[in-house]
């Protein structure tokens, strides 16, 4: 059997996860940061961090058609850079309107450097194990997502500085840049793509085969952009759970890891919408559980819940997406997930902000499950047997 764990696909592994990390050890803070330190409200929180979404959502299917269309490496490594380099800018971020527009435009090279990565990840995979490969991927998303808010906490705790998790948020950006200089990858050919000569097509950017699977993922990315950015703010305010951030996202860890290793066995089999099918159900229960109990039962037992169910599901879809694109559309794939997942968590972030605002954060909380439950339904309606008519491979 061909070798998964090459140095190659160690480094672009070990490089995404030092991309989420040095991401997330600050995204679940702003909102304490920004009301703490500007005095910003509710929906003024959500529009200002919504910001990185939008750009990130515009930049990814260019990024897409730029990964199939230029040197992978290269690619990636000014993606990268500039995404290293912006956290610089939180330092000196003196207002509010400052702040709102470095992280505008911090989503640009986030939302093109992890399109990149991934699309660099999935080639040096040998193509009998790029399933698998795919699921143990997906893992350095998530052990950056649940560790570095952990650790962005008792950084907090500890030192009462912003800015020093902005200084580590920088510095491991920094060593991921580092890993992924050393990546060999072999020459690779450009092939031509699908379209009328001298002309620039639709499906250059967006894998137009995939549009059932990105609906479904909108309504999946929109629950979790909710959840996640307003958790810490809602456990302090109102759970009266002051340092229960970072063991939330520990035990979406745990969920997550767990059904990763199970679900990459079954992906390894061939058992694709199997695996999308367990994750979609999970995780609507788990979200059910988020809106309907506010108590630390609720709060940490969704956690384990969505992990599970997210462990399942996104590289379910992820392997759907690239099993609807041919070869050379490997990143026009990639960065229409993400995209999809981009316009969801982006919405989430703005519609979250508005109803707690005007509402309650409990209502946010129901409207983020509803949204769940229409990608549901959507997969079991039409997107599933979509996926099984229209495969590639």
């Amino acid at each position: 059997m061909e070798k998964l764990w090459n140095s190659n696909y160690l480094k672009a592994w070990t490089a995404n996860f030092m991309l989420y990390f040095s991401f997330m050890v600050v995204t679940p803070l702003f909102p304490l940061y920004l009301s703490e330190t500007f005095g910003a409200t509710k929906d003024q929180t959500g529009l200002v961090l919504s910001g990185y979404a939008l750009t990130a959502l515009l930049v990814r299917p260019f990024s897409g058609y730029l990964v199939d269309s230029f040197p992978r490496k290269l690619v990636l490594l000014v993606c990268y850079g500039l995404f290293a380099i912006l956290f610089g800018g939180y330092l000196v971020a003196g207002s509010l309107l400052s702040f709102c527009i470095l992280r505008t435009i911090h989503g640009a090279p986030m939302g093109a450097a992890t399109v990149a990565n991934s699309t660099v990840a999935i080639d040096v995979l040998p193509s009998s194990r790029r399933a698998e490969g795919i699921g143990y991927y997906g893992l350095s998303n998530n052990l950056g997502t649940a560790i570095a808010p952990t650790i962005g906490m008792l950084i907090l705790g500890w030192t009462h500085s912003y800015n020093l998790i902005f200084l580590v948020s920088l510095l491991t950006a920094g060593i991921g840049f580092a890993i992924n200089s050393t990546l060999k990858l072999k020459p690779r050919p450009v092939l031509p793509q699908k379209g009328v000569e001298g002309s620039l097509s639709l499906d250059r950017f967006l894998l137009l085969k995939g549009w059932p699977q990105a609906l479904c993922m909108v309504g999946y990315s929109f629950s979790y952009g909710v959840v996640s950015t307003y958790l810490a703010i809602y456990a302090k305010q109102q759970l009266g759970i002051t340092t229960g951030t970072g063991l939330f996202f520990t035990l979406l860890c745990i969920g997550l890891i767990s059904s990763r290793l199970v679900g990459a066995r079954g992906l390894k089999k061939g058992r694709i919408t199997e695996n999308a099918t367990i994750g979609v159900v999970v995780s609507l229960i788990g979200y059910l559980t988020f809106a309907a109990l506010h108590n630390a039962w609720g709060f940490y037992g969704a956690a384990f819940i969505v992990g599970l169910g997210n462990g399942h599901m996104f590289p379910a879809f992820q392997t759907m997406f690239i099993n609807l694109a041919p070869n050379n559309q490997r990143g026009t794939a990639n960065g229409t997930l993400l995209t999809s997942w981009d316009a969801g968590f982006g919405l989430g972030i703005i519609l979250g902000g508005i109803v707690s605002e005007w509402i309650s954060y409990g209502a946010a909380f129901w409207v983020a499950w509803l949204s769940n439950l229409l990608g549901v339904v959507l997969y079991f309606a039409y997107a599933r047997r979509h996926f099984i008519r229209n495969r590639l491979r």
